[in-house]
C-alpha cells in the first residue's frame, strides 16, 4: 500500500465513522508512523505503510502483526484502554471496520480519553501532583514485578550504550547542531557517557546474569502516561522493536525520571524513584539510573531535532544529557529521627525528593526483611519487634546506605533511632565513606503525636505499626544525643499543618545544601520553627 492509498483509506474511514451511530465529531491525528481516527468513545489506530531504519510496516501482514503486538503489550498496563484489533474490509473508498470479506487493512481499537489527563499536559499546566506520581510509582512497580525474566538466549545483542552512541552520532551529524557550533561539546559528552557506561559495565553484566532483564514498556515518557478514571496508566508501549523494550526495569523507570527533570519537576522525579524502590526493593539497580536517564535524554534530544521544536527542543534535553553524564555531587547521608507520630517519615520523604536522595524507611525494610506485607499488622508472638529484629533492621539500613553511598547516591534514613549506638554506627559509616552527614530530629508535642497515631490507625494506609503504648515506651527509653556529637544537627519542630511542615522542610533542604561542603568536624544545632 502506498501513502496515497493510505490517505484515501483514511478519508474513507472518516466517512464510514461519521455516519456510524454515537460517533459524534470525527477527528484525525497523525504521527510519522501512525494515523489515529477519533470517533465518539473510541480511537482507531492504523499503522502507516512505511519502512524506516528502525521499523517496517510496509506489508499488510506486518501491520496486522504490529497491531496485535501493540494490543498484547498494552493489555499488560492499560487493559481498560486497549480493546481489540479489527479488520478493515470493503473498498479503499468505501471501507468497513469489522465487516466480512478480505481485509485490506487492520486497525487497533482503543477507548478514547481526554489528553488533559496525560502527564505531559498535567506537567505543562502545573497540575501534576505528588499523588499522581505516587500512583505512577505503584503502577510501574506492580507492572515490573509481574513480568517474567527473559531467558539468556533471548536477550538483545545491543545494549543501551550502543543505542545512545548511535543517537549521539546522528546528533553530531545534524545540520542544526553543526550550524550552532557545538560539535566539540557533543564529542565531549559522548566521551563522558561512554566512560560512565564503561564504569558500570560489571554492574550491567551482573544484572543480566541475575535475570533482571524484562520485556518492559520501552517508551515511558510523560506523553505515554495518563490519569484516567482516578487511576494512573502507562500506555503506547513500544511495539516495533523488541530489543528496545527488552531492558532492565530501571532503564524503563529512567525515562519518566528523566522527563520529569526536563519538565522542571525534579522533586517529583525523585519521589517517583523512591515510591518505586519502596515497592520493589530494587536498590541494587539504582546505580544505573543516571546512565539510563542520560541515554533516554539523548534519544529525546535527537527526536527533538526532527520535530518542529528544532534546536530549542534539543537544548532542553541536551542540558540534561550533560547533567546526567557528568560526575555527581558528593553523596550525603542524612538521618531523620523522632518518636512515632512526630512526622519523620513525611519529613524524610519530602526531604529526599527535594535534595535528590534515596529514602530508606525502617518500617518498610523491617517488614521486607521478614517477608511481611507492608500493611500487615503483627499478631501476638510476632518476631517483627524483638531486639534481634531491630538489630537486623538497623543493620540492613546500614548495608543499604553503604551500597547507595558507594554508588554516588545520597541517602535519607528514616527511623526512630532510640539508642545512641544506632546513630553512632551511621555517623561512623558516613565518616568511612567520606560523606557529609546530618541528623534531623523531629520534635512534636505528645498530644499531637498521639492524635496522629490514632488518625493513622483509622486510615490503615501506612506501614507503621505504632500505637499510643509504643509511643509511651519510646518516650521513656529514648537516649538523648550527647553534646557536641553530631557533625550537623537540626531540630525540626513539627507542630503545625502540612503546609507549615513543607515550608520548614524547604528551609531545611536549603541549609543542608549550604552545609554540603563544610568540613566534617563542624558542629552546630539549628532549630527549624518555620521562620525564614
Amino acid at each position: 500500500m502506498s501513502s496515497q492509498i493510505h490517505e484515501a483509506l483514511t478519508a474513507g474511514l472518516i466517512r464510514f465513522l461519521d455516519v456510524s451511530p454515537h460517533a459524534g465529531k470525527v477527528r484525525v491525528m497523525h504521527t510519522h508512523i501512525s494515523t489515529v481516527i477519533l470517533a465518539g468513545a473510541y480511537a482507531y489506530k492504523m499503522k502507516k505503510p512505511v519502512r524506516l531504519p528502525f521499523l517496517d510496516f510496509s506489508s499488510l501482514a506486518l501491520r496486522r502483526h504490529f497491531c496485535e503486538e501493540e494490543l498484547r503489550l498494552n493489555k499488560r498496563t492499560a487493559p481498560q484502554l486497549y480493546l481489540d484489533v479489527l479488520p478493515v474490509t470493503g473498498a479503499v473508498d468505501m471501507p468497513i471496520i469489522g465487516g466480512g470479506g478480505e481485509p485490506i487493512e487492520w486497525v487497533l481499537r482503543m477507548r478514547r480519553f481526554s489528553t488533559r489527563g496525560v502527564f505531559k499536559s498535567l506537567a505543562r499546566e502545573g497540575r501534576l501532583l505528588p499523588g499522581h506520581v505516587d500512583g505512577l510509582a505503584a503502577h510501574l512497580a506492580a507492572f515490573h514485578l509481574a513480568l517474567p525474566p527473559l531467558a539468556s538466549e533471548s536477550l538483545p545483542d545491543k545494549d543501551s550504550w550502543q543505542w545512545a552512541a548511535e543517537s549521539l552520532d546522528e546528533i553530531a551529524a545534524h545540520e542544526l547542531v553543526r550550524a550552532c557550533g557545538i560539535a566539540n561539546d557533543v564529542a565531549a559528552v559522548r566521551l563522558q557517557l561512554q566512560q560512565l557506561f564503561h564504569r558500570l559495565g560489571d554492574r550491567r553484566a551482573h544484572r543480566r546474569e541475575q535475570a533482571r532483564i524484562r520485556e518492559c514498556h520501552g517508551d515511558l515518557h510523560l506523553g505515554n502516561i495518563v490519569r484516567w478514571q482516578g487511576k494512573v496508566i502507562a500506555f503506547d508501549a513500544l511495539e516495533f522493536d523488541r530489543d528496545l523494550r527488552c531492558i532492565d526495569p530501571i532503564n524503563d523507570l529512567a525515562f519518566a525520571f528523566m522527563d520529569l527533570h526536563v519538565a522542571r519537576l525534579s522533586a517529583l522525579a525523585w519521589r517517583l524513584v523512591n515510591g518505586y524502590v519502596e515497592q520493589t526493593g530494587d536498590f541494587n539497580g539504582l546505580c544505573l539510573l543516571g546512565a539510563y536517564a542520560a541515554y533516554r535524554a539523548t534519544v529525546r534530544a535527537k527526536v527533538a531535532l526532527l520535530d518542529s521544536d528544532g534546536i530549542e527542543g534539543f537544548n532542553r534535553y541536551w542540558a540534561w544529557v550533560r547533567q546526567f553524564a557528568a560526575a555527581p555531587q558528593a553523596a550525603r547521608l542524612t538521618l531523620v529521627t523522632g518518636l512515632s507520630g512526630s512526622g519523620k517519615s513525611t519529613v524524610a520523604r519530602e526531604l529526599a525528593a527535594q535534595t535528590g536522595a534515596i529514602h530508606l524507611r525502617s518500617d518498610i525494610e523491617r517488614k521486607r526483611l521478614y517477608g511481611v506485607d507492608f500493611m500487615q499488622r503483627p499478631g501476638p508472638g510476632s518476631l517483627l519487634y524483638t531486639d534481634e529484629a531491630t538489630h537486623r533492621t538497623y543493620g540492613r539500613l546500614g548495608e543499604l546506605s553503604s551500597q547507595l553511598l558507594a554508588d554516588g547516591l545520597s541517602v535519607v534514613v528514616d527511623a526512630v533511632f532510640l539508642r545512641h549506638d544506632e546513630r553512632e554506627r551511621m555517623r561512623e559509616l558516613a565518616a568511612r565513606m567520606k560523606a557529609p552527614f546530618a541528623l534531623i530530629e523531629c520534635v512534636t508535642p505528645m498530644a499531637q503525636m498521639n492524635a496522629r497515631i490514632a488518625a493513622r490507625a483509622c486510615k490503615n494506609d501506612d506501614a507503621s505499626d505504632a500505637t499510643p503504648e509504643i509511643l509511651a515506651m519510646q518516650h521513656r527509653v529514648a537516649q538523648p544525643l550527647p553534646p557536641g556529637w553530631v557533625n550537623s544537627r537540626h531540630v525540626l519542630v513539627n507542630d503545625g499543618d502540612l503546609v507549615d511542615l513543607q515550608a520548614k522542610i524547604g528551609v531545611l533542604a536549603q541549609k543542608l545544601d549550604q552545609e554540603r561542603d563544610l568540613p566534617l568536624k563542624s558542629c552546630h544545632v539549628a532549630v527549624i520553627r518555620g521562620e525564614p
